[in-house]
C-alpha cells in the first residue's frame, strides 16, 4: 500500500449521459450535442486532474469499459481503508456492468502495491462504494448513507469488513441519492452537509456527533451546484464552480477552494468527489500502530 496521497480517476473515454437513474441525469441535453458534450467532458476531466495535482495528490488514471459510462465515477466502485478495498454492489441494472471491470482495475492496483487486498460483499447487499460510505478522519469512523442506493445492512457489513465504527444515516430524498451528494467531512473537523437530505433520526445523529461550531449547512443552491460533493486534503478543497455563500464560508475557515467546471458530469449527477476515489486513507488504529 502506498504512503502517498493517491487518488483514482477513470478516464471519460466512454462517458455519456444516455439513461436516467437519478433526478439530475439529463440524457436529452447530452443528445442535442453529443460530440460537443464529450469534448467538454474531456476538458473538464483534464481540469480536475490538474486541480487534484495542485492539491498535492498523486493521480492514478485508469480506463473504463465500453458501454459503462458511469465508470467515470469511481467513488461508487469501492470503499478503501488501510489498504483494503471492498468492492461495491450496484442497485440499478444500468450500473451492474461496471462491477467486473472495476474488479479488474482493483486487482491491477493490488498487483502494483497501491492497495493490499480486494474483498466482496455478500449477495443481495447493495452498497455503492465511498459515495455511500465516507471516512471521517477527524472522528475515526465511517458515515454510511442508506436508502436510495445502498441498503441499511451494508453499513453493518462495512463495520465487519473494516473493524471500524460505521454510523448509518438514512437519506430522505432522491436528489441526494448518495451520501457524498449532501455530506462532506473536512480536514479541520467541520462537516459540510445539506440538512433536508436526511431523515430526522439521521439529523439527530449528525448533530449529536458534530458540534454546532463545526457544522456547515449547505443551501439548496450549494446542493444544485454539486459543491458538497467535494474533495478535501488539508486546507484545500477541490469542487465544482461553487456559490458565493460557500466560497465565503470555507474561506473564512481557512480553506483554499479550487473550483473546476464539471458541468458535463453534473448532468449525470456527479461532482468532484464522485469522480475520485482515495486509495491511501488509513485509520486511527493503523496510525497509532505505525507510531508505536
Amino acid at each position: 500500500m502506498t504512503d502517498c496521497p493517491t487518488i483514482l480517476l477513470v478516464a471519460p473515454t466512454f462517458y455519456d449521459v444516455s439513461y436516467s437513474i437519478n433526478p439530475w441525469m439529463d440524457p436529452g441535453a447530452w443528445a442535442r450535442d453529443p460530440r460537443g458534450m464529450h469534448r467538454r467532458a474531456m476538458a473538464s476531466f483534464d481540469a480536475l486532474r490538474e486541480a487534484l495535482g495542485r492539491a498535492g495528490f498523486q493521480v492514478e488514471v485508469m480506463e473504463g469499459a465500453p458501454g459503462q459510462p458511469d465508470m467515470v465515477f469511481p467513488a461508487n466502485a469501492a470503499v478503501v481503508l488501510d489498504g483494503k478495498a471492498v468492492l461495491a454492489r450496484f442497485r440499478y441494472p444500468q450500473r451492474r456492468g461496471e462491477e467486473a471491470p472495476f474488479a479488474a482495475i482493483f486487482e491491477d492496483l493490488r498487483a502494483r502495491g497501491l492497495i493490499d487486498s480486494v474483498e466482496t460483499l455478500p449477495e443481495g447487499c447493495y452498497q455503492e462504494g465511498a459515495g455511500d460510505c465516507i471516512w471521517d478522519a477527524s472522528r475515526g469512523h465511517f458515515w454510511a448513507g442508506f436508502g436510495p442506493r445502498s441498503s441499511r445492512e451494508a453499513a453493518d457489513a462495512m463495520a465487519r469488513h473494516f473493524g471500524q465504527e460505521v454510523v448509518a444515516l438514512e437519506l430522505a430524498t432522491e436528489q441526494s441519492y448518495h451520501l457524498d451528494v449532501c455530506f462532506c467531512p473536512l480536514a479541520g473537523g467541520e462537516v459540510l452537509y445539506y440538512p433536508p437530505a436526511f431523515s430526522p433520526a439521521a439529523l439527530r445523529e449528525i448533530r449529536a456527533r458534530v458540534p454546532a461550531a463545526q457544522r456547515i449547512e449547505a443551501t439548496e443552491d450549494d446542493l444544485r451546484h454539486f459543491s458538497v460533493n467535494a474533495v478535501n486534503r488539508g486546507d484545500t478543497v477541490v469542487m465544482t464552480r461553487t456559490t458565493p455563500h460557500l466560497r465565503t464560508e470555507l474561506g473564512s475557515r481557512g480553506y483554499r477552494v479550487l473550483e473546476v467546471d464539471l458541468s458535463p458530469y453534473m448532468m449525470s449527477g456527479g461532482g468532484a468527489y464522485c469522480m475520485t476515489l482515495r486509495l491511501d486513507r488509513v485509520s486511527t488504529s493503523v496510525r497509532r500502530a505505525a507510531a508505536a
